[in-house]
């Protein structure tokens, strides 16, 4: 597996990683995403041109807006590994999310707050 910055053309396949866990995303993003370098993907596969996306991660900034890894291949450690390479784009993280995914950003070392939404939460990371 590696992470890089995802294609034009695998938009399609970013979409259906996001919409397969249940995260609503514009299209627009993912794909403006594409083109400025803040969407990145999990490929199969050792080299640039082999493999499928196996998960996905759509940056706005220092913000991530949705990360997410098929269903089949989570546990793996692809969600970190995404996290991380947007770590070495950026000085500093920021995310909203879901009580039940907080574990993964706290493991991650993100320092975790609730929101006024009850089981919602924000976290950064520095």
């Amino acid at each position: 597996m590696h992470i890089r910055t995802a294609k034009a053309d695998e938009v399609p396949a970013v979409m259906n990683v996001l919409d397969g866990a249940v995260l609503s995303i514009a299209v627009e993003t993912v794909r403006a995403g594409a083109e400025d370098g803040s969407t990145l993907v999990a490929m199969s596969g050792d080299n640039e041109t082999d493999g499928r996306v196996l998960g996905a991660l759509v940056l706005d900034g220092i913000h991530i807006e949705a990360v997410a890894v098929r269903r089949r291949r989570r546990g793996q450690g692809i969600g970190t590994a995404l996290v991380e390479a947007a770590l070495g784009r950026r000085d500093r993280l920021t995310a909203e999310f879901d009580a039940d995914v907080r574990p993964f950003y706290e493991a991650l070392g993100f320092d975790t707050e609730p929101l006024d939404n009850p089981g919602r939460y924000r976290g950064k990371r520095e």
